[in-house]
């Protein structure tokens, strides 16, 4: 057989998408989050996505992209790719670069454990942020997509997750709802209101976000062609959908329809397709953004108001069960019926269905329990929440020793 060629266009196109999702993460993530906090904490949470940055790209080359995509064991890879010992320059991985692929799968890396920051902002050490990320990443994030892209026992099962549905959404989700568990909840939550000091920020790092997830969801194709086309189609009107659809919701609520209510509605249009992006169509995305959109709204009360859980940005509520959904409903979306691509041999819309569930269960349930495993060995270790004083100083200079404004 002869050795795979590369293909140009494709490599441009994954090099441009991998720029793309690290955009998502820094700046994007950094101001999204960073606006909805008090201006007292706003660097801690830039502090925290750019050092999660960091760490988790140096243990991704390490040992992470190995145990991810080495082999095809039904649990975990191996560890013949570590430091991408194996990896030169020719090769190749499809028809690309596998640098390139490796590169890809790193701002995947870089963003997952990114999201969970958003539970536990405000209160939490910037020591045990860099402990728990660096160990989630392994622990959590490195087997789950083995599971999923990387020839583990899901993916052999078929189950359908193009850009990260279960491997990041569901993944970041599980785990930000026990850490806001663990960590306990802000100074006075729920009774003192913890309003953002920027939605002008906030809007400016959800526009960052939905201009990075063409990447993240249209580079998950691998190649420029027909998929990652649709992949960028059906993203931008579950988006759209899903904003238009939460400020209705909100202001029938209120009365009125905020900035942060639709940015954060456009997110969690975006979180609900990325699973689904590659399989369906435009149809299929607007129905996907407008089932986001209900959905998590509703959970973001059941979250913070009926369970007074302080998932503090909403990760779970929007993020986790975004991406349960969009992961459950490309079952019935994926079908031509609905002008989608339809599905592996053997199955069909049913027997799709009980994979998919199956894998929000699993993905669910390993995410949940090894997070709190993580969490009970940093707290023991370096301690996971600031001291009373700290917090009520503000994390930016207790933590960091900085202001984001002058005093």
């Amino acid at each position: 057989m002869a050795p795979a060629a590369i293909n140009s266009g494709d490599t441009a196109w994954v090099l441009a998408a991998t720029a793309l999702v690290l955009f998502m993460t820094l700046p994007g993530l950094a101001l999204f989050y960073g606006g909805l906090v008090r201006m007292k904490n706003v660097l801690s949470v830039m502090m925290h996505c750019t050092g999660i940055a960091c760490l988790a790209s140096v243990l991704w080359l390490a040992v992470g992209y190995s145990l991810a995509f080495d082999g095809a064991a039904p649990l975990i890879g191996g560890l013949g790719k570590a430091f991408l010992a194996s990896v030169g320059r020719g090769s190749v991985s499809g028809t690309i670069p596998e640098s390139a692929f490796f590169m890809f799968q790193t701002t995947f890396a870089v963003i997952t454990p990114g999201l969970i920051v958003g539970a536990y902002v405000e209160r939490t050490r910037f020591a045990a942020v860099m402990a728990f990320s660096g160990l989630w990443l392994l622990v959590v994030y490195a087997p789950v997509a083995h599971w999923v892209w990387g020839g583990g026992w899901l993916g052999q099962r078929h189950v359908m997750d193009f850009a990260g549905g279960l491997v990041v959404h569901a993944t970041a989700g599980a785990s930000a709802l026990v850490a806001a568990l663990m960590i306990g909840p802000r100074d006075g939550f729920p009774r003192i209101p913890h309003p953002p000091h920027s939605p002008g920020m906030t809007m400016t790092g959800a526009a960052m976000l939905w201009v990075g997830w063409y990447g993240f969801n249209g580079g998950s194709a691998l190649a420029a062609n027909g998929d990652a086309a649709m992949a960028l189609l059906v993203t931008h009107m579950s988006a759209s959908t899903a904003g238009l659809v939460w400020t209705l919701l909100e202001r029938f609520r209120t009365g009125r329809a905020s900035l942060v209510g639709l940015v954060t509605g456009v997110v969690a249009g975006l979180a609900t397709v990325t699973p689904a992006s590659g399989f369906i169509g435009p149809m299929g995305g607007v129905a996907i953004g407008a089932a986001g959109a209900i959905v998590c709204f509703f959970a973001v009360d059941l979250i913070k108001h009926r369970f007074a859980i302080d998932d503090s940005l909403d990760v779970f509520a929007v993020h986790g069960v975004g991406g349960i959904l969009g992961t459950l409903l490309v079952a019935p979306l994926a079908s031509t019926l609905f002008g989608g691509a339809g599905y592996a041999p053997g199955m069909d819309m049913t027997r799709q269905f009980a994979v998919q569930a199956a894998g929000v269960a699993a993905v669910c349930a390993w995410s949940s329990v090894a997070s709190a495993g993580i969490l009970w060995l940093v707290k023991a270790t370096v301690r996971l929440r600031a001291s009373d004083i700290a917090i009520e100083d503000g994390l930016d200079v207790s933590e960091h020793g900085e202001r984001a404004t002058p005093a």
